[in-house]
């Protein structure tokens, strides 16, 4: 089976449906949902996730532990995750149980019953995991610069809300928020396996045909490129912790691919990254520094981290700040472009080995372009990079339009 081959289907009630077909032993099927934190109402920050928790706890059908235990019986997984704009509920599995899979995902979807005796105990499972995020500043240091640099906008709060929302929250309220945004019209349903498609799709629909197809709310507005800031908290740290970043490009837009292209050069996986090799390997300023381009349906952030001593901040920064101007104002040679294109395109077969990142990324491409990109294609565009496209990407994240966050 050729992994770029994929098949798609839409139900009578406009589930979209989209397979795939891998020669593997194990399979995979869930549903990706565009809806996240930035489609919470004011006063429910933080609903998305908790709603994303409590479809766990309980249905018409099944108690907590019966879900839990329906696809680890027969050696399999139920996996869920919530972002910003996506929430993703899926199972891992032997290909035979597909329809086992299906009809729990189905059952969670369409039946959950929100029981507030278990919205009470999951209330305090939420609010210790944000306790523990707050007790990492590496891990916190992103929540707040993206509250200040999406400040005012639904993407200015953090994906795990805020205490005095999550102690208000009722079953009413989840059920309430599943029923506005996890419609069909609103998810895309994946499958990867060594499955036939008429049958993925005959599955499918015995057990998502049913759900009813509303429009689903949608209130979501860009948000407005606020002044940068340059910040220092103090913390009592013995290490300080720092994000550079800025707003780029949405995951629509053409230039995305010069931009990702850029963010792997500068801090992605590689030990050879251009920031690793200048403030860790070179200077010895920095134990950690990474970069990640985070790209949503309307905009998009690219941010560096580091971690490093308080003495380090400033001349680490200022690092950072000339090799993107040197970025943006000299562009590479057709020696060292074709260099850093070949690592990434790699970097892409080699991650395309890992099925479970595969499906997750099928059901979240197809949700938001209608279309299984696949790693051939991306790896032809991203050879189709010119120097002038990533000196324009460069541009983007220049100092003097990024922002500082340092925790100390």
């Amino acid at each position: 089976m050729d992994a770029e081959t994929y098949y798609t289907h839409t139900l009578p009630n406009g589930l979209r449906v989209v397979f795939m077909p891998i020669a593997s032993q194990v399979a995979y099927c869930g549903l990706s949902i565009n809806a996240g934190s930035r489609d919470e109402q004011p006063g429910q920050l933080g609903l998305a996730h908790f709603v994303e928790h409590t479809i766990f706890k309980g249905t018409r059908h099944r108690k907590a532990w019966h879900i839990l235990n329906r696809m680890e019986r027969i050696g399999g997984e139920l996996n869920a995750y919530t972002t910003k704009e996506n929430t993703t509920v899926y199972s891992i599995f032997p290909s035979r149980y597909l329809d086992r899979a299906a009809e729990l995902i189905a059952d969670l979807i369409a039946y959950s019953i929100f029981p507030e005796r278990e919205v009470m105990r999951e209330r305090e499972v939420v609010l210790d995991e944000a306790a523990s995020y707050r007790d990492s500043p590496s891990e916190a240091v992103y929540d707040d610069f993206e509250d200040m640099i999406w400040a005012g906008s639904q993407l200015g709060h953090n994906i795990l809300g805020v205490e005095e929302d999550l102690r208000t929250f009722t079953g009413s309220d989840c059920h309430r928020y599943l029923s506005e945004l996890y419609v069909p019209g609103n998810m895309v349903f994946f499958v990867l396996g060594d499955l036939k498609p008429q049958a993925v799709f005959r599955t499918v629909e015995k057990h998502l045909g049913c759900l009813n197809h509303p429009m689903p709310r949608r209130s979501r507005k860009a948000p407005e490129v606020l002044p940068v800031f340059r910040e220092e908290r103090q913390m009592g740290l013995h290490q300080a912790h720092t994000i550079y970043g800025a707003p780029v490009c949405s995951m629509h837009d053409e230039r995305r691919y010069a931009l990702l292209l850029l963010n792997n050069m500068l801090g992605g996986p590689g030990m050879n990254s251009l920031l690793n090799i200048a403030i860790r390997e070179r200077r010895g300023y920095a134990y950690t520094v990474e970069s990640a381009a985070t790209l949503f349906s309307d905009c998009g952030v690219l941010q560096v981290y580091f971690g490093s001593d308080l003495c380090h901040v400033k001349p680490s920064i200022r690092v950072i700040g000339d090799i993107i101007d040197r970025l943006a104002s000299k562009p590479l040679t057709e020696r060292a472009l074709d260099a850093a294109k070949k690592q990434f395109i790699g970097q892409l077969v080699v991650a395309s080995d890992n099925n479970e990142a595969l499906a997750l990324s099928v059901g979240k491409s197809f949700l938001y372009h209608g279309k299984v990109e696949s790693n051939a294609a991306t790896a032809e565009h991203i050879a189709a990079v010119t120097a002038p496209q990533l000196m324009d990407a460069a541009s983007l994240i220049l100092p003097d339009k990024a922002s500082v966050l340092t925790f100390k």
